[in-house]
């Protein structure tokens, strides 16, 4: 499956500031609006390459889960710009309630997530995508039926990850279209180990990125991609109602369509804060080694890590991060887990 002689890159707890970055730039349109309004707004803005049968990709969330991105705001998204499109998901890697495909629709029934149809894409098994450029893999295994699909939206919500440090729209892709068995056994575990878990920091980071590759080259130029940057924990929506508190001050929505400009923005915005506001997600990103997802991404020509900051809320005034977080105080609000 892979080259023994391959050997992960480095940096992944070292930022690289913007006026060191190389590279084009590209679009990243940005609202401060949290709200079903502020995302139907930005999806305005990156939508029409959107064409055919319309894949969402998103986080349904382990039952109860607090911080997914609200459903009344992704059923406003679907019925008034997307009715035809179907929610798209795969089973988990660890035995959980996502672990099968019955497990799972129970889960999203306990989370709400009954107003569209739910793909889950490996309900059937998988399919190999080719990975172009990639060096630890040549293909990955996706769930079956992502390859009946024209176009995919990745509806992320960002926030931390114990693996990957963050999880915006890379890790959404990366790890959520794999399929729950052979896919993110590729990307998890060193074949023949006992721990499934035993692949981690810059390694790990380029596998997910790979496989990302293999979806964002199958939908070229007919993939778009938001973060919604709100309930930020450290932990990922898999550890559902045990996630760590939030710490981390909401700060908006972003899309774009460039994968990499746009997870490099979020990135850029957590940065940004003040210490005791981005300090706990900042230090979950570099221990983890997390940056490295974001130069693979450009190592493997998906995007740029350079960008415009559009701020839709102004006229479309290009705005610098520390602009588009100015103001944002640190906060602790108990009441945020209701």
């Amino acid at each position: 499956m892979t080259d023994k002689r391959v050997r992960p890159g480095s940096g992944g707890d070292k930022y690289v500031p913007y006026e060191e970055r190389v590279g084009g730039e590209s679009a990243v349109f940005f609202t401060k609006e949290l709200s079903e309004e502020g995302l139907k707004r930005v999806f305005a803005r990156i939508g029409s390459v959107l064409q055919g049968k319309i894949a969402v990709k998103l986080h349904t969330g382990e039952p109860y889960g607090p911080n997914i991105i609200p459903r009344p705001w992704v059923r406003a998204l679907l019925e008034d710009c997307l009715p035809a499109a179907r929610i798209v998901e795969t089973n988990s890697y660890y035995d959980g309630d996502r672990y099968t495909t019955e497990k799972h629709r129970r889960t999203l029934e306990t989370n709400g997530w009954n107003f569209a149809p739910v793909d889950i894409l490996d309900e059937n098994g998988f399919v190999y995508f080719p990975i172009t450029g990639g060096k630890w893999f040549a293909e990955m295994a996706v769930g079956k039926n992502l390859a009946d699909y024209d176009s995919l939206l990745a509806l992320t919500h960002f926030k931390g990850h114990v693996k990957g440090g963050f999880g915006g729209s890379n890790k959404n892709l990366g790890i959520g279209c794999a399929d729950g068995r052979v896919g993110k056994a590729m990307i998890h575990t060193t074949p023949n180990q006992s721990n499934q878990w035993d692949i981690s920091n810059e390694e790990f980071m380029e596998r997910m990125t790979e496989s990302t590759k293999s979806v964002v080259d199958h939908f070229a130029g007919r993939i778009a991609y938001i973060n919604v940057m709100r309930n930020m924990s450290v932990s990922c929506d898999c550890e559902g109602v045990y996630a760590a508190p939030v710490v981390t001050p909401d700060i908006g929505i972003l899309a774009s369509l460039d994968i990499a400009a746009l997870d490099q923005a979020c990135v850029d915005l957590i940065y940004a804060l003040p210490d005791k506001a981005g300090g706990a997600l900042r230090e979950r990103i570099e221990s983890r080694r997390a940056l490295r997802q974001l130069t693979y991404m450009q190592v493997l020509g998906m995007g740029n890590l350079k960008y415009r900051l559009i701020d839709t809320d102004n006229n479309d005034r290009e705005v610098s991060a520390a602009e588009a977080v100015k103001g944002i105080e640190p906060f602790w609000k108990p009441d945020r887990w209701n």
